[in-house]
């Protein structure tokens, strides 16, 4: 599952729908645990799955930071993370990431 596509992807998708949350439902307790469930199925919907990134949306809900610079960061580390793990993939071994790349 951990894939670029649902890694960044979902990602991506956990922050908009933490965003949305956020705007229609406030800052509690309640409202993240109801994003992070979104998310979760928001991620199913569009074939991304990565269980980690529900709590994307689960952390966006009571920090309220800007949107922008968030998902910038956001963006930014997803990469990174891929990158590494296509470094770590590519000496000869019999299992090699990633397995698809969309």
């Amino acid at each position: 599952m951990a894939q670029p596509r649902s890694v960044i992807g979902g990602h991506l998708l956990s922050a908009a729908v933490g965003y949305l949350v956020l705007a229609g439902c406030g800052s509690s307790t309640w409202a993240a645990v109801l994003a992070g469930g979104i998310a979760a199925g928001a991620m199913m919907v569009t074939r991304t799955p990565y269980s980690p990134a529900a709590a994307t949306a689960f952390i966006v809900v009571p920090q309220s930071r800007a949107p922008l610079r968030l998902l910038a960061l956001l963006t930014s580390a997803t990469v990174v993370l891929v990158a590494a793990g296509v470094v770590a993939g590519r000496p000869a071994r019999a299992t090699r990431y990633p397995a698809y790349w969309w």
